[in-house]
C-alpha cells in the first residue's frame, strides 16, 4: 500500500513541472499553452487564472479528449500542485505528449502576479 504523499512523489518524479512565471512568460510570448484548472468547482468560482479553462479533476479523463488535442501544450493547475501532478501522470498514460503540472498551483500563480478572474 502507498500513502497519498508517496503517490504524489512518484507522480512528480515522472512528469514535467513548470512554474507560474514560466507559464506566464510563454503565454505573453504568444505560445499556444492550454492552461487547465482542475480544482473543484467551488474553488474555481472563488477565483481562477484568467487564461485558464475549467475541467474538474473528477471528469478530466472523460472530457479532455473532446476539448484538447493530444499534441497540445497542456499545463494543469490545482491549488498547490499535487492534484495536477497526479492528473498530468494520467494524461501521459492517455497519450498526451506535452503535459506539465503547475508547481505551486494557483497559490503560486497569484503570488507571481498572474492574472486572476472571478
Amino acid at each position: 500500500m502507498k500513502t497519498a504523499q508517496q503517490l504524489i512523489a512518484e507522480a512528480k518524479a515522472s512528469i514535467s513541472e513548470v512554474t507560474a512565471r514560466e507559464v506566464q512568460d510563454r503565454l505573453a510570448a504568444g505560445e499556444p499553452v492550454v492552461l487547465i484548472d482542475i480544482r473543484e468547482q467551488n474553488e474555481w468560482n472563488l477565483g481562477h487564472a484568467a487564461p485558464a479553462q475549467y475541467i474538474g479533476r473528477g471528469v478530466l479523463e472523460s472530457q479532455i479528449e473532446s476539448r484538447v488535442p493530444r499534441d497540445a501544450q497542456v499545463v494543469l493547475m490545482c491549488a498547490s500542485g499535487n492534484r495536477s501532478a497526479l492528473s498530468a501522470r494520467t494524461l501521459h498514460e492517455m497519450g498526451y505528449t506535452n503535459v506539465a503540472s503547475l508547481a505551486g498551483g494557483f497559490r503560486d500563480w497569484v503570488a507571481s502576479g498572474g492574472a486572476v478572474a472571478d
